[in-house]
């Protein structure tokens, strides 16, 4: 949902958006106490980001978006959980060779996705998730918003965080959500 709302103010701000891989399999790794549920996630979670990541390192960070909007939008609206297909179409979709898939059974580049996963850590600390924004060099956990805003809402949203960043002590905002993704 985050990055649809970024689509949506890159469309009408001069902004410089940077796609960056960050994950929550890497975040929540070597933590026994996760739900048994949401343990099965994260172990899954390592394939697709490992293609993102190689395929950022072979064809530039350009491919990150468009692959991970390929991906996602299977998974999330489209419901799907089979995840080799998933990669597979994707990768077709966004025109990358279809060898990529091959990486996400291997820890071939998990060095590349724990860096740039720590970019993101370095900018909001290790207690926080995904996503992360940041303007400016100061970065927030979130926002964590549903549905994605459009229009005028989501320039209102983007306005509010960059006043945000602008207050040195600020370092919090939340509350429990009421409702789940809405696509």
């Amino acid at each position: 949902m985050t990055s649809r709302w970024m689509d949506e103010v890159a469309a009408h701000r001069d902004v410089d958006v940077r796609w960056h891989v960050m994950s929550l399999s890497v975040l929540n790794e070597g933590r026994d106490e996760l739900p048994e549920r949401y343990r099965r996630l994260m172990d899954e979670g390592w394939g697709p980001v490992r293609v993102i990541v190689a395929a950022a390192r072979d064809h530039g960070e350009g491919v990150i978006k468009p692959l991970y909007d390929a991906m996602g939008t299977r998974r999330h609206p489209g419901g799907r959980s089979d995840t080799d297909a998933i990669i597979a179409e994707s990768l077709a979709e966004v025109g990358l060779p279809a060898q990529l898939a091959a990486v996400a059974g291997t820890d071939e580049v998990d060095d590349l996705l724990r860096a740039s996963h720590g970019e993101a850590i370095a900018l909001v600390g290790d207690e926080v998730g995904t996503p992360v924004v940041a303007i400016d060099g100061v970065g927030y956990f979130g926002p964590v918003v549903t549905p994605a805003p459009t229009g005028q809402a989501a320039l209102d949203l983007f306005d509010g965080l960059v006043l945000m960043t602008h207050v040195p002590g600020f370092y919090e905002l939340k509350r429990t959500r009421s409702a789940g993704p809405s696509f």
